[in-house]
C-alpha cells in the first residue's frame, strides 16, 4: 500500500485541499492533486484545478513549454524515458484521476 497525504494550495487567490503520495519504480515520483470542484463559472469565479508531477529520484523526465516542441504557447510537454517512466506516470496520472474526481462536486 501507499501513503497519501493531504494539503492546502493557494490557486488564483482560491485555497483548494491537494492529496499527493510517492510512486516508487526503479524511479520515483511525487504527484499532487485537487480541485475545488464545479463553481458554476470561468476563470474569474469557476473551480480551481492544481496538478503536480515531481521527479523525487532517478527520473527521465523532462517538461517544457509547448512552444520548444511544437511552435505553440499556451500548454506544456511532459516527455519521459524508459519502462519504469512509462509505469510510474501511468499510475500517477491514475491517481490524478481519482483525486480530481472524488472532489468534484455538481452545480446546485
Amino acid at each position: 500500500m501507499y501513503e497519501v497525504t493531504s494539503g492546502e494550495r493557494e490557486i488564483g487567490g482560491k485555497t483548494i485541499e491537494t492529496f499527493k503520495r510517492e510512486i516508487y519504480n526503479c524511479n520515483i515520483l511525487e504527484v499532487e492533486a485537487g480541485t475545488n470542484g464545479y463553481q458554476g463559472g470561468d476563470t474569474g469565479h469557476g473551480s480551481r484545478t492544481y496538478i503536480r508531477i515531481q521527479d523525487m529520484g532517478g527520473t527521465d523526465i523532462e517538461v517544457r513549454p509547448t512552444h520548444d516542441y511544437t511552435g505553440e504557447e499556451d500548454g506544456v510537454v511532459i516527455a519521459l524515458g524508459g519502462d519504469a517512466e512509462l509505469t510510474t506516470i501511468i499510475e500517477a496520472l491514475n491517481f490524478i484521476t481519482q483525486v480530481l474526481d472524488d472532489q468534484r462536486r455538481d452545480i446546485h
